[in-house]
């Protein structure tokens, strides 16, 4: 039987009894069932049943690359690109690739080598550029993927179909789908965490919508808290002035007795979830100002992060803060950086962009294996599409590189994928994938079978049909599992 189902039934069963019993043994049993105790434990377990099968991964941190990673200049070295620089990529190539509107209509398209040297890193020797020194550094560590392929062409489309499943907005995302199959394993912070960052210019302008990591149809307790990049990092975590820790506990207790009996009347999920979010808020005025004092990290380890470490909202400030609400049991952590989108500015941007991200995601693995938690956490590092091999701009001096689904490359590390390895492989003008294509559904599956859950079981019921994450699509890549 389905969880909620389930748990809408015996809320069904509990408003007869308060029904007909609305004082003495009603209100007993309605404080017995609602004690303290109860309501403090914001933790909750997973569905019956979950996880499907072993998982390899406990916890999942995504890296998000918003505005689309250059696959050319960063991950896919091709020698026809050099040697064949300025020419445009033969027609045959091309086919009918569909390309996002500021280049669809072009009639030139001239090749734009890698802007920088590409270098061979680790004793696999895979090949990446030389921008990237510190992810090149843990190269022994990653999976890196070649074959990645959407059918996205713009930015929120791109992301929300690979955090939702779909294009249009309205779906659960990746981290509520599993905050709500495999539950919590702390109550002192929430299960899915997203925080947000940007390149110091601005240059990128993409918004990260609420729905990125939002609870879709699913539950709202389900979805992402975001951590804000001013301020407390969640809002009302202080008690207003006047009110003491003592106070708020005993106001909490009143309103969530009144909550509890609502509960108990209409079985609404979302009392259910209003009662655990105070909760959590009274709990993570403890906790959360313990997760942001830096002050017991040693000064190597904050040195790895590099020079933005200490300050507030950058990416290597929120990968830092990953590790830390990883190793304090929270499950999903959603970091969304922007600053990709190099259409117009790629021999200035793209260099900066990869400094100010390269040491940080290098870092955090390197954080993960020494504390002994890489093997079980899995960090991915992408974004929604790649960028084209030809230039954008002018055909004679072009400056940019335009948004590119049919090939990209990501990297995964840890949590059961292969080691120094390189999966799917692209032809000589990183345009086709030549072998091992992985679709964005397959790489949702493969996320999803390393946390010990079958994609195509974990379903919602929702508008007269069952939901997943991949729709009715997507295979697990066993290719790149350990």
């Amino acid at each position: 039987m389905h969880q909620l189902h389930h748990d809408n039934m015996l809320r069904v069963t509990r408003r007869q009894l308060f029904g007909s019993a609305a004082t003495g043994l009603g209100a007993v049993a309605l404080a017995s069932l609602f004690n303290r105790e109860a309501l403090a434990s914001t933790g909750m377990p997973g569905l019956p049943g979950l996880p499907h099968h072993a998982a390899t991964a406990k916890r999942v941190v995504m890296l998000w690359q918003g505005g689309g990673p250059s696959h050319v200049d960063l991950f896919d070295p091709k020698e026809a690109l050099i040697s064949r620089g300025g020419q445009d990529i033969p027609e045959s190539v091309r086919g009918s690739t569909r390309l996002s509107t500021m280049s669809s209509d072009y009639n030139k398209w001239p090749i734009v080598p890698p802007i920088k040297p590409y270098k061979k890193y680790g004793a696999a020797g895979i090949e990446m550029s030389e921008m990237l020194p510190k992810i090149g550094g843990i190269a022994d560590e990653i999976c890196l993927v070649r074959s990645m392929h959407t059918e996205a062409v713009n930015h929120a489309p791109g992301v929300t179909f690979f955090m939702t499943g779909a294009q249009v907005p309205g779906r659960p995302s990746m981290g509520a789908w599993m905050n709500y199959g495999l539950g919590s394993e702390t109550d002192d912070l929430p299960a899915f965490v997203a925080m947000t960052s940007s390149d110091k210019g601005k240059t990128c302008g993409q918004l990260f919508f609420d729905y990125y990591w939002g609870s879709g149809f699913l539950p709202s307790r389900f979805q992402g808290v975001r951590f804000r990049n001013t301020g407390d990092p969640v809002p009302y975590l202080a008690n207003p002035p006047g009110m003491s820790r003592t106070v708020r506990r005993a106001l909490l207790d009143d309103i969530a007795a009144m909550n509890a009996a609502h509960l108990a009347d209409y079985g609404d999920p979302e009392i259910d979830t209003r009662i655990a979010q105070y909760e959590m808020a009274y709990r993570m005025q403890e906790s959360v100002p313990d997760l942001v004092d830096f002050s017991s990290e040693p000064k190597h380890v904050l040195d790895r992060y590099g020079p933005d470490v200490h300050l507030k909202g950058s990416f290597a400030y929120n990968c830092l803060i990953a590790r830390r609400l990883l190793e304090r049991g929270t499950r999903f952590v959603q970091l969304m950086h922007a600053g990709w989108d190099q259409h117009n500015n790629l021999f200035t941007q793209l260099e900066g962009q990869c400094r100010d991200t390269d040491a940080p995601s290098a870092a955090l693995v390197q954080d993960l294996k020494e504390r002994g938690m890489l093997s079980d956490t899995l960090v991915a590092w992408g974004g929604e599409f790649g960028r084209t091999p030809f230039g954008q701009g002018n055909a004679s001096k072009p400056n940019g590189r335009d948004h590119f689904g049919k090939a990209y490359s990501w990297w995964l590390a840890g949590g059961g994928v292969k080691q120094g390895h390189v999966y799917g492989s692209t032809d000589d003008f990183a345009w086709n994938i030549t072998s091992n294509p992985v679709h964005i559904h397959d790489m949702q599956a493969t996320i999803m079978h390393l946390v010990g859950i079958d994609h195509t079981k974990l379903t919602f019921r929702y508008q007269g049909r069952q939901f997943r994450l991949t729709d009715v699509h997507g295979h697990v890549v066993k290719g790149i599992l350990a």
